[in-house]
């Protein structure tokens, strides 16, 4: 082994996997989280003409500043957040890379990060590549969802944690923290003096008339929050890799001091083109909200109709679901399985946990797909 032991763990990811077994056997895949519809048209126009017009060399360090100015903007009118786009705003490659220069620029070895599991894989491996040492608190049943275990994160603080990642709307369950959830993470993070990155980057695909808000809107949280997001799920362009990080300049400074040595910069033609979207396709997010929306019961509906246990989902591209009703008690070895077996991908959430008990029945479906893709997913599943 040549690969150095932090990160020998994280070779290759689920995603990964799950996608090669769904093109070996033809399968649907409801395994990795992309959309297979464009986003608004003007916005692919806009990438077009910023191509045929010369915008294909590097693009400042910061970022341009149409797109800085457009992401205060959004802000501002979202959730009167107040943000300088010269010293508070930095475009990243991604949201993947944004949480990558927050971890490594403000985390010293040994230092803890807390994470809420299940976590998104990339927080692990990025904890891991600081130097860090992760600390996790789960989510907990909540009648047919989950909820933060609150007497868990207070215990989690204390003296060498220094940053939070915080994730919220969920991947992978589909969760929105609630109100009492995020006053108490920002009550312990004033009282241990502690760093907040916020993973938004589902932030404006809520159900059932959820509404967002961010942690960095609470009570003395502006000035510790690093808040992340991006134009992937926002506007369906996940292959743009186009994020952002937004917060108080010192924190700002300390992910780009990172973020620069990872990537330099990125994603030049398309920068112009999601701030053209952030400036004006506001209305068909909305629209794309509410299909998901409708694409989340289809998948739900079928689900349950192949004799899963159905997990609520608030938020985001998944919905999280239990087989042990069909006699499966391993969602790792059901998830090798599916795609030969009837012709569907999806991944287990025991992939995204430390404690692997409590989830190790669990898969998770993406529903981010053309109606009739999940229509003939529900035809497969019924196979089970």
């Amino acid at each position: 082994m040549h690969t150095v032991s932090r990160l020998q763990p994280f070779g290759t990811t689920i995603f990964a996997e799950m996608s090669a077994l769904a093109v070996t056997h033809d399968a649907v895949n409801l395994g990795q989280g992309f959309p297979d519809t464009d986003g608004p048209a003007s916005m692919l126009t806009a990438a077009q003409e910023a191509i045929a017009h010369g915008h294909n060399q590097y693009p400042p360090g910061l970022g341009i500043p149409e797109l800085r100015a457009a992401v205060a903007r959004h802000q501002q009118d979202h959730y009167g957040l107040d943000y300088d786009p010269d010293t508070e705003i930095l475009i990243t490659v991604g949201a993947t890379e944004a949480i990558a220069g927050a971890i490594v620029g403000l985390v010293e070895p040994g230092r803890e990060v807390i994470m809420v599991e299940p976590y998104y894989d990339s927080y692990a491996a990025t904890v891991a590549m600081a130097g860090g040492v992760r600390r996790t608190v789960p989510l907990i049943p909540d009648d047919d969802g989950f909820r933060l275990d609150r007497t868990t994160m207070a215990a989690a603080f204390g003296p060498s944690t220094s940053v939070i990642l915080v994730n919220t709307p969920h991947n992978p369950t589909g969760t929105v923290l609630s109100d009492d959830d995020l006053a108490e993470i920002a009550r312990l993070c004033i009282e241990y003096d502690v760093v907040a990155v916020t993973d938004e980057v589902y932030e404006h695909l809520l159900f059932d008339g959820r509404k967002h808000r961010p942690l960095a809107t609470y009570p003395g949280m502006r000035d510790r929050t690093l808040r992340i997001s991006s134009a992937a799920k926002t506007f369906n362009c996940t292959g743009w890799k186009v994020g952002w990080i937004s917060g108080p300049p010192e924190l700002v400074a300390a992910a780009r001091a990172a973020k620069q040595f990872m990537s330099y910069v990125g994603s030049g033609p398309f920068q112009p083109a999601v701030a053209h979207a952030l400036n004006t396709e506001m209305a068909w997010v909305r629209e794309s909200s509410a299909a998901l929306q409708a694409k989340r019961d289809l998948l739900s509906a079928a689900l349950a109709d192949a004799g899963f246990g159905v997990h609520r989902s608030e938020a985001t591209y998944f919905v999280c679901a239990d087989p042990r009703p069909l006699g499966y008690d391993d969602g790792e070895k059901l998830c090798r399985m599916l795609p030969e077996r009837i012709g569907v991908a999806a991944v287990p959430v025991s992939a995204f946990v430390d404690d692997r008990e409590p989830w190790r029945h669990m898969l998770r479906f993406a529903f981010a797909k053309r109606d009739d893709v999940i229509a003939e997913a529900a035809q497969r599943l019924r196979r089970l």
